[in-house]
């Protein structure tokens, strides 16, 4: 019984010895602010640590952006679309591997060789006068994900005039590796945002599940209204939301929107104004969103059957041009009420 006694009296000393020092460990972690600008939009990231790890992080976008960015004439997919090479690289091995399966998975409405209509519309590279019918067919003929191969870390394509553009799933993947850089070094709690899409873990500042706002889809090409519809409180998810209430433009009384229909070659005129999607990486939440936005109602559900380990929030316009929205009941469930 002595020992016993003893052996607690040295336990409870050490543990006094110890505790300035974990006091002192926890005072050093505090949640870090980074921003900066990345893909062309903004990135932010929040994290409880004792260091700051911005460097890390940019180093980590700045490798996204070598491999996948179509605005970086020097990344690997800009090379291949220029055709001075056939070699991939990881990141673009890893994102095509997974845009197959998301194509697959929504009928082609996920297509990235959906990239030369995107720019007859006037949202990539080439701008001036709408495509007409003749031109809008002939450009489909280079649309359709099946004519790319990807071999040994080489990716061939049927058609040699074929291009790929990964912005629908890029921003997304983005996160995903800065993401990814904080679990690195052990960290818990975090969030991590570039242009609306979003990874958390663990909680914020106020010890709460991170809340995450969703906009009104109202028409806003300056993007200065951010009136929101629902806030939602996520922890341990990614979410990314689509919509065509930001990226358009107005040509002869007509609103032409950036999310393109692969399946037609028109831009998407479906009844979800706004598509948010949440999913087990950032990646899969950003293509399926903007599949959705193809797909309309009827098949986005059909969809959503299928893919179990997605939720989504949909808001949409009746047939008197009223704004509704529906969701899964795992997303009610996570409603701010």
């Amino acid at each position: 019984m002595r020992k016993y006694l003893v052996l607690l009296s040295i336990i409870a000393i050490a543990c006094l010895l110890l505790l300035p020092a974990l006091r002192k460990e926890a005072i050093k972690a505090t949640f870090q602010h980074n921003e900066g600008t990345v893909f062309g939009t903004l990135y932010h990231a929040k994290y409880l640590y004792d260091k700051d790890l911005k460097k890390e992080i940019e180093a980590e976008l700045q490798k996204v952006d070598a491999s996948l960015s179509m605005f970086n004439p020097q990344s690997t997919i800009s090379r291949i679309n220029r055709g001075e090479t056939d070699e991939t690289d990881e990141m673009l091995n890893e994102i095509l591997k997974l845009s197959f399966t998301i194509n697959s998975a929504t009928n082609g409405a996920f297509d990235p060789t959906v990239a030369p209509l995107v720019n007859a519309w006037g949202f990539g590279f080439k701008s001036g006068t709408l495509p007409n019918s003749r031109e809008v067919d002939s450009l489909r003929t280079l649309v359709g994900l099946s004519a790319i191969h990807l071999n040994k870390g080489k990716l061939t394509k049927d058609n040699p005039l074929s291009i790929l553009d990964l912005s629908a799933i890029a921003k997304g993947y983005g996160v995903d590796r800065a993401a990814q850089v904080l679990r690195n070094h052990g960290i818990e709690h975090f969030m991590v945002e570039i242009g609306g899409e979003v990874v958390t873990e663990g909680c914020n500042e106020k010890g709460e599940h991170w809340h995450i706002g969703i906009n009104k889809p109202d028409d806003d090409s300056t993007s200065t209204n951010t009136e929101l519809q629902d806030i939602i409180a996520l922890s341990g998810k990614a979410i990314a939301t689509s919509g065509n209430y930001r990226n358009y433009y107005i040509s002869e009384g007509r609103k032409i929107a950036h999310t393109i229909n692969p399946r037609t070659g028109y831009p998407a005129q479906q009844d979800i104004l706004s598509s948010t999607v949440l999913a087990p990486t950032c990646a899969e939440a950003d293509a399926f969103a903007t599949a959705f936005m193809v797909l309309g109602m009827k098949e986005a559900k059909q969809v959503l059957n299928e893919q179990k380990q997605l939720e989504a929030y949909f808001i949409y316009s009746d047939e008197q041009g009223n704004y509704q929205t529906w969701c899964t009941d795992g997303f009610r469930k996570l409603i701010v009420e």
